[in-house]
Protein backbone atom coordinates (compact mmCIF):
# COMPACT_ATOMS: atom_id res chain seq x y z
CA UNK A 1 0.00 0.00 0.00
CA UNK A 2 1.11 3.55 -0.70
CA UNK A 3 1.44 5.57 2.48
CA UNK A 4 2.05 9.18 3.38
CA UNK A 5 3.82 9.20 6.72
CA UNK A 6 2.42 11.88 9.02
CA UNK A 7 3.94 13.55 12.05
CA UNK A 8 1.88 13.25 15.21
CA UNK A 9 0.07 16.16 16.75
CA UNK A 10 -0.18 18.29 13.60
CA UNK A 11 -3.72 17.79 12.41
CA UNK A 12 -6.52 20.25 11.98
CA UNK A 13 -9.78 20.15 10.10
CA UNK A 14 -9.13 20.20 6.37
CA UNK A 15 -10.38 23.46 4.94
CA UNK A 16 -11.95 24.11 1.58
CA UNK A 17 -8.55 25.27 0.39
CA UNK A 18 -3.33 26.15 -5.27
CA UNK A 19 -2.07 25.65 -8.20
CA UNK A 20 -4.97 26.50 -7.41
CA UNK A 21 -1.77 26.12 -6.90
CA UNK A 22 -0.07 26.24 -8.60
CA UNK A 23 2.17 26.48 -11.14
CA UNK A 24 1.64 22.81 -11.30
CA UNK A 25 0.83 20.39 -14.09
CA UNK A 26 -2.66 18.94 -13.40
CA UNK A 27 -1.56 15.31 -13.74
CA UNK A 28 -0.64 12.30 -11.69
CA UNK A 29 0.68 8.82 -12.39
CA UNK A 30 -2.09 6.87 -10.77
CA UNK A 31 -5.79 7.28 -10.32
CA UNK A 32 -6.99 8.97 -7.15
CA UNK A 33 -9.42 7.21 -4.89
CA UNK A 34 -12.82 7.68 -6.47
CA UNK A 35 -16.47 7.50 -5.64
CA UNK A 36 -19.29 6.40 -7.83
CA UNK A 37 -21.15 9.05 -9.73
CA UNK A 38 -24.72 8.45 -8.59
CA UNK A 39 -27.15 7.95 -11.45
CA UNK A 40 -24.99 9.93 -13.83
CA UNK A 41 -22.21 9.44 -16.30
CA UNK A 42 -21.58 13.07 -17.14
CA UNK A 43 -21.13 16.43 -15.48
CA UNK A 44 -24.10 18.15 -13.86
CA UNK A 45 -26.26 19.98 -16.34
CA UNK A 46 -25.64 23.70 -16.67
CA UNK A 47 -29.33 24.28 -16.20
CA UNK A 48 -29.03 23.14 -12.58
CA UNK A 49 -27.23 26.39 -11.81
CA UNK A 50 -29.29 29.46 -10.90
CA UNK A 51 -30.94 30.87 -14.01
CA UNK A 52 -30.75 34.62 -13.73
CA UNK A 53 -28.64 35.87 -16.61
CA UNK A 54 -28.06 39.60 -16.42
CA UNK A 55 -29.83 41.91 -18.83
CA UNK A 56 -26.61 43.16 -20.42
CA UNK A 57 -25.16 43.80 -23.86
CA UNK A 58 -24.34 40.80 -26.03
CA UNK A 59 -20.73 39.61 -26.16
CA UNK A 60 -19.85 37.31 -29.03
CA UNK A 61 -16.13 36.86 -28.21
CA UNK A 62 -14.26 36.76 -24.91
CA UNK A 63 -10.48 37.02 -25.12
CA UNK A 64 -8.88 35.17 -22.17
CA UNK A 65 -5.23 35.06 -21.06
CA UNK A 66 -4.00 32.42 -18.62
CA UNK A 67 -0.98 30.32 -17.69
CA UNK A 68 -0.22 26.59 -17.54
CA UNK A 69 -2.40 25.99 -14.49
CA UNK A 70 -5.20 25.59 -17.04
CA UNK A 71 -5.01 22.66 -19.46
CA UNK A 72 -2.42 23.30 -22.15
CA UNK A 73 -2.87 22.49 -25.82
CA UNK A 74 -0.99 19.21 -25.35
CA UNK A 75 -3.35 18.30 -22.52
CA UNK A 76 -6.67 18.71 -24.28
CA UNK A 77 -7.16 22.48 -24.10
CA UNK A 78 -9.07 22.52 -27.39
CA UNK A 79 -11.66 20.12 -25.99
CA UNK A 80 -11.87 22.19 -22.79
CA UNK A 81 -12.35 25.36 -24.83
CA UNK A 82 -15.12 23.82 -26.92
CA UNK A 83 -16.96 22.49 -23.87
CA UNK A 84 -16.63 25.77 -21.98
CA UNK A 85 -17.91 27.71 -24.99
CA UNK A 86 -20.97 25.47 -24.99
CA UNK A 87 -21.69 26.17 -21.30
CA UNK A 88 -21.14 29.92 -21.71
CA UNK A 89 -23.24 30.00 -24.88
CA UNK A 90 -26.09 28.19 -23.14
CA UNK A 91 -26.08 30.82 -20.41
CA UNK A 92 -25.89 33.65 -22.96
CA UNK A 93 -28.59 32.26 -25.21
CA UNK A 94 -26.39 32.80 -28.28
CA UNK A 95 -23.02 31.51 -29.54
CA UNK A 96 -19.97 32.86 -27.66
CA UNK A 97 -16.43 32.25 -28.86
CA UNK A 98 -13.44 32.06 -26.52
CA UNK A 99 -10.17 33.42 -27.85
CA UNK A 100 -7.43 31.90 -25.69
CA UNK A 101 -3.98 33.35 -25.11
CA UNK A 102 -1.74 30.91 -23.22
CA UNK A 103 1.97 31.80 -23.19
CA UNK A 104 4.58 29.34 -22.00
CA UNK A 105 4.10 28.84 -18.27
CA UNK A 106 7.68 29.70 -17.29
CA UNK A 107 7.58 33.07 -19.07
CA UNK A 108 3.93 33.88 -18.43
CA UNK A 109 4.44 37.10 -16.49
CA UNK A 110 6.93 38.40 -19.03
CA UNK A 111 4.15 38.00 -21.60
CA UNK A 112 1.62 39.65 -19.27
CA UNK A 113 3.88 42.65 -18.74
CA UNK A 114 4.57 42.98 -22.45
CA UNK A 115 0.87 42.71 -23.25
CA UNK A 116 -0.21 45.49 -20.89
CA UNK A 117 2.69 47.68 -21.98
CA UNK A 118 1.42 47.41 -25.56
CA UNK A 119 -1.54 48.70 -27.53
CA UNK A 120 -4.80 48.40 -25.57
CA UNK A 121 -6.52 46.86 -28.57
CA UNK A 122 -4.39 43.75 -28.03
CA UNK A 123 -5.32 43.31 -24.37
CA UNK A 124 -7.43 40.36 -23.26
CA UNK A 125 -10.88 40.82 -21.75
CA UNK A 126 -10.04 38.47 -18.87
CA UNK A 127 -6.61 37.75 -17.40
CA UNK A 128 -5.19 35.48 -14.68
CA UNK A 129 -2.78 37.29 -12.34
CA UNK A 130 -0.60 36.57 -9.33
CA UNK A 131 -1.32 38.64 -6.25
CA UNK A 132 1.40 41.24 -6.82
CA UNK A 133 0.27 41.82 -10.39
CA UNK A 134 -3.35 41.97 -9.30
CA UNK A 135 -2.66 44.76 -6.80
CA UNK A 136 -0.45 46.67 -9.21
CA UNK A 137 -2.79 46.44 -12.20
CA UNK A 138 -5.84 47.25 -10.10
CA UNK A 139 -4.11 50.35 -8.80
CA UNK A 140 -2.95 51.47 -12.23
CA UNK A 141 -6.35 51.15 -13.95
CA UNK A 142 -5.67 48.03 -16.00
CA UNK A 143 -8.46 46.14 -14.20
CA UNK A 144 -12.15 46.97 -13.96
CA UNK A 145 -13.98 47.39 -10.66
CA UNK A 146 -16.33 44.37 -10.53
CA UNK A 147 -17.69 44.99 -7.03
CA UNK A 148 -21.29 45.51 -8.15
CA UNK A 149 -21.17 42.46 -10.43
CA UNK A 150 -20.00 40.18 -7.63
CA UNK A 151 -22.34 41.57 -4.98
CA UNK A 152 -25.35 40.94 -7.24
CA UNK A 153 -24.05 37.67 -8.67
CA UNK A 154 -25.77 34.31 -8.72
CA UNK A 155 -22.76 32.63 -7.16
CA UNK A 156 -22.76 34.89 -4.11
CA UNK A 157 -26.51 34.54 -3.71
CA UNK A 158 -26.27 30.75 -4.02
CA UNK A 159 -24.79 30.25 -0.56
CA UNK A 160 -22.13 27.93 -2.02
CA UNK A 161 -19.18 30.25 -1.29
CA UNK A 162 -17.27 28.43 1.43
CA UNK A 163 -14.34 30.85 1.71
CA UNK A 164 -15.82 34.34 1.49
CA UNK A 165 -12.73 35.65 3.33
CA UNK A 166 -10.68 34.96 0.20
CA UNK A 167 -12.90 37.29 -1.83
CA UNK A 168 -13.06 39.85 0.98
CA UNK A 169 -9.25 40.04 1.03
CA UNK A 170 -9.23 41.06 -2.64
CA UNK A 171 -11.01 44.35 -2.02
CA UNK A 172 -8.70 47.35 -2.51
CA UNK A 173 -9.91 50.61 -1.01
CA UNK A 174 -13.45 49.24 -1.02
CA UNK A 175 -13.43 47.98 -4.60
CA UNK A 176 -13.12 44.46 -6.00
CA UNK A 177 -11.06 43.96 -9.15
CA UNK A 178 -10.95 40.19 -9.44
CA UNK A 179 -12.15 36.77 -8.33
CA UNK A 180 -9.98 34.02 -6.85
CA UNK A 181 -11.74 30.66 -7.35
CA UNK A 182 -9.39 28.92 -4.91
CA UNK A 183 -7.29 29.59 -1.87
CA UNK A 184 -3.65 30.42 -2.53
CA UNK A 185 -2.25 27.27 -0.92
CA UNK A 186 1.43 26.94 -0.14
CA UNK A 187 4.39 24.60 -0.04
CA UNK A 188 5.27 21.88 2.45
CA UNK A 189 8.51 19.90 2.65
CA UNK A 190 8.41 16.28 1.48
CA UNK A 191 11.15 13.80 2.44
CA UNK A 192 11.61 10.31 1.04
CA UNK A 193 11.07 7.78 3.83
CA UNK A 194 13.41 5.32 2.11
CA UNK A 195 16.29 7.81 2.46
CA UNK A 196 15.54 8.41 6.14
CA UNK A 197 15.49 4.68 6.79
CA UNK A 198 18.73 4.12 4.88
CA UNK A 199 20.46 6.74 7.03
CA UNK A 200 18.89 5.61 10.29
CA UNK A 201 17.14 8.96 10.76
CA UNK A 202 13.75 10.21 11.83
CA UNK A 203 12.03 13.26 10.38
CA UNK A 204 13.76 16.50 11.48
CA UNK A 205 12.09 18.98 13.82
CA UNK A 206 14.89 21.58 14.14
CA UNK A 207 17.35 23.22 11.76
CA UNK A 208 20.29 21.23 13.18
CA UNK A 209 18.40 18.00 12.60
CA UNK A 210 17.43 19.20 9.12
CA UNK A 211 21.03 19.97 8.06
CA UNK A 212 22.26 16.73 9.66
CA UNK A 213 19.73 14.93 7.47
CA UNK A 214 20.92 16.76 4.34
CA UNK A 215 24.54 15.94 5.13
CA UNK A 216 23.69 12.28 5.71
CA UNK A 217 21.73 12.07 2.47
CA UNK A 218 24.57 13.65 0.46
CA UNK A 219 27.14 11.31 1.98
CA UNK A 220 24.99 8.20 1.56
CA UNK A 221 23.97 8.79 -2.05
CA UNK A 222 26.83 10.97 -3.35
CA UNK A 223 24.50 13.69 -4.54
CA UNK A 224 22.81 16.86 -3.41
CA UNK A 225 19.97 16.31 -0.94
CA UNK A 226 17.45 19.06 -1.71
CA UNK A 227 16.32 20.70 -4.95
CA UNK A 228 14.41 23.91 -5.56
CA UNK A 229 13.07 26.05 -8.38
CA UNK A 230 15.13 29.17 -7.70
CA UNK A 231 16.37 30.52 -4.38
CA UNK A 232 14.27 33.67 -4.22
CA UNK A 233 11.34 33.64 -6.63
CA UNK A 234 9.89 36.60 -8.50
CA UNK A 235 6.36 35.99 -7.21
CA UNK A 236 5.26 36.33 -3.57
CA UNK A 237 5.83 34.76 -1.13
CA UNK A 238 9.29 34.51 -2.75
CA UNK A 239 10.82 31.97 -0.30
CA UNK A 240 8.32 29.12 -0.36
CA UNK A 241 10.65 26.54 -1.98
CA UNK A 242 13.42 26.74 0.67
CA UNK A 243 11.68 27.63 3.94
CA UNK A 244 14.14 25.86 6.24
CA UNK A 245 16.96 28.17 5.12
CA UNK A 246 15.00 31.42 5.10
CA UNK A 247 13.18 30.85 8.42
CA UNK A 248 12.09 34.35 9.59
CA UNK A 249 13.72 36.23 6.70
CA UNK A 250 11.48 37.87 4.10
CA UNK A 251 13.19 39.56 1.13
CA UNK A 252 10.61 42.24 0.42
CA UNK A 253 8.89 45.21 2.02
CA UNK A 254 6.92 44.08 5.07
CA UNK A 255 4.98 45.64 7.90
CA UNK A 256 6.23 45.18 11.48
CA UNK A 257 4.01 44.57 14.50
CA UNK A 258 3.80 48.32 15.22
CA UNK A 259 2.62 49.05 11.66
CA UNK A 260 5.91 50.40 10.33
CA UNK A 261 7.00 49.35 6.86
CA UNK A 262 10.59 48.12 6.51
CA UNK A 263 12.73 46.55 3.81
CA UNK A 264 13.05 42.93 4.88
CA UNK A 265 15.90 42.39 2.46
CA UNK A 266 18.29 44.43 4.64
CA UNK A 267 17.26 43.01 8.01
CA UNK A 268 19.56 40.81 10.11
CA UNK A 269 17.31 37.82 9.41
CA UNK A 270 18.19 38.05 5.72
CA UNK A 271 21.91 38.08 6.45
CA UNK A 272 21.47 34.92 8.53
CA UNK A 273 19.43 33.27 5.77
CA UNK A 274 22.14 34.02 3.21
CA UNK A 275 24.72 32.43 5.53
CA UNK A 276 22.63 29.26 5.76
CA UNK A 277 22.01 29.10 2.02
CA UNK A 278 25.69 29.67 1.22
CA UNK A 279 26.70 26.84 3.56
CA UNK A 280 24.16 24.50 1.94
CA UNK A 281 25.45 25.36 -1.53
CA UNK A 282 29.13 25.05 -0.54
CA UNK A 283 28.56 21.74 1.24
CA UNK A 284 26.79 20.29 -1.79
CA UNK A 285 23.49 19.78 0.02
CA UNK A 286 21.63 22.15 -2.31
CA UNK A 287 21.10 21.37 -5.99
CA UNK A 288 23.82 23.32 -7.87
CA UNK A 289 21.26 24.03 -10.60
CA UNK A 290 18.73 25.50 -8.17
CA UNK A 291 19.11 28.97 -9.69
CA UNK A 292 18.11 27.86 -13.19
CA UNK A 293 15.65 25.10 -12.31
CA UNK A 294 12.00 25.38 -13.23
CA UNK A 295 9.42 23.54 -11.15
CA UNK A 296 9.20 20.77 -13.75
CA UNK A 297 12.98 20.30 -13.60
CA UNK A 298 12.74 19.85 -9.83
CA UNK A 299 9.90 17.38 -10.05
CA UNK A 300 11.80 15.30 -12.59
CA UNK A 301 14.89 15.27 -10.37
CA UNK A 302 12.82 14.17 -7.38
CA UNK A 303 11.41 11.34 -9.49
CA UNK A 304 14.87 10.19 -10.67
CA UNK A 305 15.91 7.38 -8.36
CA UNK A 306 18.57 8.60 -5.95
CA UNK A 307 19.13 12.13 -7.22
CA UNK A 308 17.61 14.00 -4.27
CA UNK A 309 15.54 13.13 -1.25
CA UNK A 310 13.99 16.44 -0.16
CA UNK A 311 11.64 18.67 -2.11
CA UNK A 312 9.43 21.49 -0.86
CA UNK A 313 6.34 21.69 -3.05
CA UNK A 314 2.61 22.33 -2.95
CA UNK A 315 0.48 20.89 -0.18
CA UNK A 316 -2.65 18.88 -0.85
CA UNK A 317 -3.12 17.21 -4.22
CA UNK A 318 0.59 17.27 -4.98
CA UNK A 319 1.31 14.90 -2.07
CA UNK A 320 -0.64 12.31 -4.03
CA UNK A 321 0.89 13.30 -7.36
CA UNK A 322 4.49 13.16 -6.13
CA UNK A 323 3.97 9.76 -4.54
CA UNK A 324 2.31 8.24 -7.56
CA UNK A 325 4.94 9.62 -9.93
CA UNK A 326 7.59 7.89 -7.82
CA UNK A 327 5.58 4.69 -7.98
CA UNK A 328 5.34 5.09 -11.74
CA UNK A 329 9.14 5.09 -11.87
CA UNK A 330 9.25 1.86 -9.87
CA UNK A 331 10.54 3.68 -6.76
CA UNK A 332 9.51 3.68 -3.12
CA UNK A 333 6.68 6.18 -2.94
CA UNK A 334 6.40 6.68 0.82
CA UNK A 335 6.83 10.36 1.66
CA UNK A 336 7.02 12.20 4.94
CA UNK A 337 5.11 15.48 4.82
CA UNK A 338 7.00 17.56 7.39
CA UNK A 339 5.40 20.03 9.74
CA UNK A 340 7.61 23.15 9.70
CA UNK A 341 10.80 22.83 11.74
CA UNK A 342 10.93 24.87 14.94
CA UNK A 343 12.91 27.76 13.43
CA UNK A 344 10.42 28.14 10.57
CA UNK A 345 7.38 28.03 12.84
CA UNK A 346 4.82 28.42 10.07
CA UNK A 347 4.76 27.68 6.36
CA UNK A 348 3.56 30.57 4.21
CA UNK A 349 0.29 30.47 2.29
CA UNK A 350 0.54 32.61 -0.77
CA UNK A 351 -2.06 35.17 -1.72
CA UNK A 352 -4.29 33.48 -4.34
CA UNK A 353 -4.05 34.01 -8.06
CA UNK A 354 -6.87 36.20 -9.32
CA UNK A 355 -8.96 36.44 -12.47
CA UNK A 356 -9.67 40.02 -13.48
CA UNK A 357 -11.55 41.83 -16.23
CA UNK A 358 -9.41 44.42 -17.99
CA UNK A 359 -10.34 47.99 -18.78
CA UNK A 360 -10.11 47.07 -22.47
CA UNK A 361 -13.23 44.92 -22.12
CA UNK A 362 -16.15 46.72 -23.76
CA UNK A 363 -18.93 44.90 -21.88
CA UNK A 364 -17.51 43.88 -18.48
CA UNK A 365 -20.90 43.19 -16.89
CA UNK A 366 -21.75 40.63 -19.55
CA UNK A 367 -18.28 39.10 -19.43
CA UNK A 368 -18.56 38.74 -15.66
CA UNK A 369 -21.94 37.08 -16.04
CA UNK A 370 -20.80 34.64 -18.71
CA UNK A 371 -17.26 33.87 -17.56
CA UNK A 372 -17.27 34.02 -13.76
CA UNK A 373 -20.82 32.84 -13.17
CA UNK A 374 -20.07 29.66 -15.16
CA UNK A 375 -16.64 29.13 -13.58
CA UNK A 376 -18.27 28.86 -10.14
CA UNK A 377 -21.76 27.68 -11.11
CA UNK A 378 -21.55 24.52 -9.01
CA UNK A 379 -22.52 22.57 -12.10
CA UNK A 380 -21.24 21.99 -15.65
CA UNK A 381 -19.00 25.07 -15.82
CA UNK A 382 -17.31 24.48 -12.48
CA UNK A 383 -16.94 20.82 -13.43
CA UNK A 384 -14.93 21.84 -16.50
CA UNK A 385 -12.66 24.15 -14.51
CA UNK A 386 -12.17 21.50 -11.82
CA UNK A 387 -11.87 18.22 -13.73
CA UNK A 388 -12.00 19.00 -17.45
CA UNK A 389 -13.98 17.31 -20.19
CA UNK A 390 -15.75 13.98 -19.95
CA UNK A 391 -14.17 11.48 -22.33
CA UNK A 392 -10.97 13.54 -22.55
CA UNK A 393 -9.88 14.20 -18.96
CA UNK A 394 -12.27 12.04 -16.92
CA UNK A 395 -14.84 9.30 -17.31
CA UNK A 396 -17.22 7.03 -15.42
CA UNK A 397 -16.79 4.18 -17.89
CA UNK A 398 -15.40 1.00 -16.42
CA UNK A 399 -12.52 -0.93 -17.91
CA UNK A 400 -8.76 -1.28 -18.03
CA UNK A 401 -6.57 1.79 -18.55
CA UNK A 402 -2.85 1.58 -19.32
CA UNK A 403 -0.21 4.09 -18.23
CA UNK A 404 3.42 4.18 -19.40
CA UNK A 405 2.56 1.85 -22.31
CA UNK A 406 5.46 -0.05 -23.84
CA UNK A 407 7.87 0.74 -20.98
CA UNK A 408 9.14 -1.20 -17.98
CA UNK A 409 6.75 0.88 -15.86
CA UNK A 410 3.65 -0.04 -17.85
CA UNK A 411 0.70 -0.48 -15.53
CA UNK A 412 -2.95 -1.39 -16.01
CA UNK A 413 -5.55 0.18 -13.72
CA UNK A 414 -9.08 -1.17 -13.63
CA UNK A 415 -12.11 0.99 -12.87
CA UNK A 416 -15.62 -0.18 -12.19
CA UNK A 417 -18.53 0.99 -14.30
CA UNK A 418 -19.90 4.22 -12.83
CA UNK A 419 -16.69 4.99 -10.92
CA UNK A 420 -15.46 8.55 -11.49
CA UNK A 421 -11.83 8.49 -12.60
CA UNK A 422 -9.28 10.55 -14.49
CA UNK A 423 -8.20 9.49 -17.96
CA UNK A 424 -4.63 8.85 -19.04
CA UNK A 425 -2.56 12.00 -19.54
CA UNK A 426 -2.60 12.89 -23.24
CA UNK A 427 0.86 14.46 -23.24
CA UNK A 428 2.93 12.01 -21.23
CA UNK A 429 0.84 8.81 -21.01
CA UNK A 430 2.48 8.52 -17.58
CA UNK A 431 -0.52 8.97 -15.36
CA UNK A 432 -4.12 10.05 -14.93
CA UNK A 433 -5.52 13.56 -14.85
CA UNK A 434 -6.51 14.72 -11.37
CA UNK A 435 -7.61 18.31 -11.93
CA UNK A 436 -7.78 21.31 -14.20
CA UNK A 437 -7.33 24.88 -12.88
CA UNK A 438 -9.45 24.51 -9.74
CA UNK A 439 -8.16 22.06 -7.14
CA UNK A 440 -11.19 20.60 -5.35
CA UNK A 441 -9.35 20.81 -2.01
CA UNK A 442 -8.72 24.54 -2.51
CA UNK A 443 -11.97 25.67 -4.12
CA UNK A 444 -13.89 28.58 -2.55
CA UNK A 445 -17.25 27.30 -3.85
CA UNK A 446 -18.97 23.95 -3.41
CA UNK A 447 -20.76 21.96 -6.08
CA UNK A 448 -24.55 21.82 -6.10
CA UNK A 449 -24.13 18.04 -5.99
CA UNK A 450 -21.11 17.46 -3.74
CA UNK A 451 -21.00 13.74 -4.61
CA UNK A 452 -19.59 14.37 -8.10
CA UNK A 453 -15.90 13.94 -8.84
CA UNK A 454 -13.08 12.28 -6.97
CA UNK A 455 -13.07 11.67 -3.29
CA UNK A 456 -9.99 13.26 -1.75
CA UNK A 457 -6.98 10.94 -1.58
CA UNK A 458 -5.79 10.29 2.00
CA UNK A 459 -2.26 11.50 1.24
CA UNK A 460 -3.53 14.71 -0.29
CA UNK A 461 -5.92 15.27 2.59
CA UNK A 462 -3.22 14.64 5.19
CA UNK A 463 -0.77 17.00 3.49
CA UNK A 464 -3.42 19.71 3.32
CA UNK A 465 -4.28 19.21 6.99
CA UNK A 466 -0.65 19.56 8.07
CA UNK A 467 -0.26 22.69 5.98
CA UNK A 468 -3.50 24.27 7.17
CA UNK A 469 -2.60 23.63 10.81
CA UNK A 470 0.91 25.05 10.42
CA UNK A 471 0.68 27.98 8.00
CA UNK A 472 0.15 31.71 7.96
CA UNK A 473 -0.90 34.01 5.14
CA UNK A 474 1.88 35.76 3.23
CA UNK A 475 2.29 39.48 3.95
CA UNK A 476 -0.32 41.60 2.23
CA UNK A 477 0.85 42.92 -1.10
CA UNK A 478 0.39 46.66 -1.34
CA UNK A 479 0.44 48.89 -4.35
CA UNK A 480 0.84 52.59 -4.90
CA UNK A 481 2.33 54.76 -7.61
CA UNK A 482 5.86 54.59 -6.24
CA UNK A 483 5.71 50.82 -5.71
CA UNK A 484 4.37 50.31 -9.20
CA UNK A 485 7.26 52.27 -10.65
CA UNK A 486 10.14 50.54 -8.90
CA UNK A 487 9.11 47.30 -7.21
CA UNK A 488 9.66 44.95 -10.16
CA UNK A 489 13.22 46.08 -10.90
CA UNK A 490 14.13 46.11 -7.20
CA UNK A 491 12.87 42.54 -6.77
CA UNK A 492 14.82 41.40 -9.82
CA UNK A 493 17.98 42.97 -8.39
CA UNK A 494 17.42 41.27 -5.03
CA UNK A 495 17.15 37.89 -6.77
CA UNK A 496 20.34 38.56 -8.72
CA UNK A 497 22.24 39.50 -5.56
CA UNK A 498 21.02 36.44 -3.65
CA UNK A 499 22.15 34.21 -6.50
CA UNK A 500 25.54 35.96 -6.54
CA UNK A 501 26.01 35.49 -2.80
CA UNK A 502 24.92 31.86 -2.63
CA UNK A 503 27.17 30.82 -5.52
CA UNK A 504 30.15 32.68 -4.07
CA UNK A 505 30.42 35.46 -6.64
CA UNK A 506 29.89 38.17 -3.99
CA UNK A 507 30.16 38.40 -0.23
CA UNK A 508 27.04 39.28 1.71
CA UNK A 509 28.49 42.65 2.72
CA UNK A 510 29.48 43.52 -0.85
CA UNK A 511 26.05 42.52 -2.15
CA UNK A 512 24.25 44.62 0.44
CA UNK A 513 26.51 47.59 -0.25
CA UNK A 514 25.73 47.27 -3.96
CA UNK A 515 22.02 47.04 -3.17
CA UNK A 516 22.09 50.25 -1.15
CA UNK A 517 24.23 52.08 -3.68
CA UNK A 518 22.02 51.08 -6.60
CA UNK A 519 18.54 51.32 -5.11
CA UNK A 520 18.84 53.02 -1.73
CA UNK A 521 17.14 56.22 -2.82
CA UNK A 522 14.24 54.40 -4.50
CA UNK A 523 13.83 52.06 -1.55
CA UNK A 524 13.58 55.05 0.76
CA UNK A 525 10.99 56.61 -1.54
CA UNK A 526 8.90 53.43 -1.33
CA UNK A 527 9.21 53.24 2.45
CA UNK A 528 8.25 56.91 2.77
CA UNK A 529 5.19 56.34 0.57
CA UNK A 530 4.13 53.33 2.65
CA UNK A 531 4.72 54.94 6.05
CA UNK A 532 3.07 58.29 5.29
Amino acid sequence: ALVLVLMAGTFAACGNNSTGNSTADPTATSAPEATSAPDATSAPEATSAPDSTSDTAEVKTIKVMFDGTVFTEANGRDAFETALEAVISERAGYPVDLEIIQPDHSSYYDSVSQTFAGDKSTWPDVVLLGAAYYASYANSGVLKDISADYESSDVKASGRITSQSIIDALYIDGSLYGIAPTRGNGCITYVKQEWLDACGLTAPTTYDEYTNMLAAFSEKYGTYAVTSAGIVNAEAPYINYLPEFFQDAYPDFRQTADGTWVDGFTEDAMYAALDRLTEAYDEGWLDPECITNGTKDCRNKFFEGYTCGVFTYWAGTWAYTLATNLEGKGLDSTLVALPPIAEVGKYIERQPTVWGITSACENPDTVFDLFFETMLDGAAGQMLWTYGVEGVHWSTEGGDYVTNPGTENEKTTTFAEGEFHGLVNLETQAGFYTKNHIDRILSIASFIDESVGFSIDDRAKASAEIFDANSTMAPVIVSNEVMNQYQSEIMSFRIQLVNNVVTGEKSIDDAMAEYTATYGDKIQMILDSLNN
